[in-house]
């Protein structure tokens, strides 16, 4: 076998959004893995103050100090990091300001919490701030970082999350604020930086991912990958799927089907099967059609399958495992 093209070199921040329920964090966390193959260092970051990467990997809660969590096939690591609104202002304030002490009393006096829930936008500009500073983090001349994936929030709010630092350049006209928002803008704006949507096929995930990618592009965000998480197999064969979506599956072929299995055919069982086969049936021709749809909008598909048993720290791996050999990382 060929070597499997690999479609975001070159790219150090990979955003993940998605609708709720879609698996974001999930997907975010498997990127993480499949791009730490082979002796990388990923920072996989969150956002959101849910600590799903911790849940995700079955580790304690995940601080503002980003510590490893998991090891990745080829000596490669994930580090984790949650960035937390007020740890970041007080660094902020620190880094731009030098405020020592005097930052410790903006605290006590509650600055901290009126400007991390109350002021507009400023939780969002402290966020993505650190996530600027993940990225471009050097140490000895090299990145210390080779890839940094964002768990960022839902679809209908990250437009506006990743450009919130352009409406800072439009307020703060000089000054060390101007030129950080400036160089997030650029960051976020580059070549270096992508977004990729989870979705799953269903209508309401489905026209969110489009309503987003076409948000994403009007605001001059690269649109990364599509990832089509839990997708299931046909349970029936093209013929009996055919039969099944008709109500017209035959009734002495399950009948027999059962008997060589040990199970009674009893008519309530066999009419039970027949229902569950046309809602199989119905449901796959529904997916068929969200996954045109998904087609459609141009970006290159991933997808990930329906674990059986759920995502427990294995199903983490193997869901790595797939978007490698797809050439997402």
């Amino acid at each position: 076998m060929g070597s499997v093209e690999r479609h975001w070199d070159g790219v150090r921040l990979h955003v993940v959004t998605g609708k709720g329920g879609t698996g974001k964090t999930t997907v975010a966390a498997a990127l993480a893995l499949a791009l730490a193959r082979d002796g990388k260092k990923v920072l996989l970051v969150e956002v959101e103050d849910r600590q799903g990467i911790a849940q995700v990997f079955d580790a304690p809660p995940v601080g503002y100090v980003a510590h490893k969590i998991a090891n990745a096939p080829g000596g490669g690591s994930v580090l984790a990091l949650a960035v937390e609104a007020k740890a970041a202002l007080l660094e902020y304030v620190q880094l731009f300001y030098k405020l020592g002490r005097a930052a410790a009393v903006l605290e006590r006096f509650g600055a901290v919490d009126f400007a991390t829930t109350i002021a507009p936008g400023i939780r969002d500009v402290l966020l993505t701030g650190k996530v600027y500073e993940a990225v471009r983090r050097r140490e000895g001349g090299r990145y210390v970082y080779d890839a940094v994936v964002l768990d960022a929030p839902p679809t209908g709010r990250i437009v506006r999350f990743l450009n919130v630092n352009a409406e800072v350049v439009g307020l703060a006209r000089v000054g060390p604020i101007r030129h950080q928002a400036q160089a997030i803008t650029s960051l976020l704006h580059s070549p270096q930086s992508v977004v990729h949507l989870v979705s799953v096929l269903e209508e309401m995930p489905v026209q969110e991912t489009a309503d987003g990618v076409r948000d994403l592009t009007a605001a001059g965000l690269a649109v990364g990958g599509i990832v089509v998480n839990l997708v299931r197999e046909p349970v029936l064969g093209a013929r009996r799927l055919s039969a099944a979506g008709k109500g017209a599956l035959d009734v002495d072929e399950v009948r027999a089907g059962l008997g060589a299995a040990g199970l009674s055919a009893t008519p309530a069982l066999v009419d039970g099967l027949l229902v569950q086969a046309r809602e199989h049936a119905d449901r796959l021709a529904l997916e068929r059609r969200e996954r045109a749809a998904l087609d459609a909008l141009g970006p290159v598909i991933y997808e990930l399958p329906a674990l059986v048993a759920g995502v427990d720290l294995g199903g983490l791996y193997l869901l790595a495992d797939r978007l490698h050999a797809q050439g997402m990382a």
